[in-house]
């Protein structure tokens, strides 16, 4: 984890990983209490890996942009788009991604990503969402259109290929953001692609944990993918999809940056 002046430090005195044990145990509680006696770990260039160990399951908010919906050439939806994406897609946040076999149009998307801290079952209202997130990570929902919309309209298949969800560098404590002034922001090969707040959603943060919670049990770990702005391949008439060699950053305020070279 990272202290105030920016010093890594190790959590291997209180965990193996940060994973959804962890977190339904007060984790990020037992790690600020700590946090003085955890050692720093010296400057080294080491591969960083997603900040949260083996999520159960990642869930996924499809068109929960009107500028992302009209660029895919569909109405705002009334309720959330709901699908699922594999939990085993998740990568560290500067690994490569792997363009899969005969893929045409693999697509990028900077999402906020929703951590999951204490099970969620059945709320009550938007109001209750708020104590069962843990924090807030990066999160890349890279996408093969084809496999995604024209293999039998099954979006998983277009968002389950392995490496397909970059996530991180870091999982930042729900109590030290104010969500909907976060900027999501993406490039590809150094040009800027997306850029827009998260108060732009659709259906906020707190709508869409309760939502999600009256069909399926969110327990500690577990993602929730909230949605893309506008300004994917998919919806720039004439931009080429993603290629080997390619480069995709993406940034939101507060949570760092991630960096994957296409391969």
């Amino acid at each position: 984890m990272l202290d105030a002046e920016g010093r890594a430090r190790s959590l291997e005195g209180l965990t193996a990983d940060i994973d959804g044990a962890f977190l339904a145990a007060d984790g990020i509680a037992r790690v600020r209490d700590a946090l003085d006696t955890l050692p720093v770990l010296p400057e080294q260039d080491l591969r960083r890996g997603a900040p949260v160990a083996r999520p159960g399951k990642v869930v996924c908010i499809g068109l929960n942009y009107r500028a992302h919906a009209a660029e895919s050439g569909a109405e705002p939806p009334a309720e959330p788009v709901v699908f699922m994406k594999a939990a085993d897609t998740v990568v560290g946040p500067d690994d490569d991604v792997r363009i899969p076999r005969n893929s045409v149009k693999t697509d990028y998307e900077v999402e906020l990503a929703v951590v999951i801290g204490r099970e969620a079952r059945y709320l009550d209202s938007p109001a209750d969402a708020a104590a069962h997130i843990a924090g807030y990570a990066i999160s890349n929902d890279v996408s093969e259109r084809e496999f995604q919309l024209e293999r039998g309209g099954q979006w998983d298949k277009g968002k389950s290929c392995e490496t397909f969800n970059p996530l991180g560098p870091w999982l930042v404590p729900a109590d030290g953001l104010t969500v909907p002034e976060l900027r999501l922001r993406s490039w590809v090969n150094g040009e800027p692609r997306q850029d827009e707040l998260a108060g732009d959603m659709i259906f906020d943060v707190p709508h869409l944990v309760w939502y999600l919670s009256q069909f399926m049990v969110l327990r500690p770990g577990d993602v929730v993918n909230t949605g893309t702005p506008a300004g994917v391949a998919m919806g720039l008439p004439g931009q080429p999809y993603l290629r080997a060699g390619d480069v995709m950053e993406l940034e939101i305020d507060g949570l760092g940056r991630q960096r994957q070279r296409l391969v």
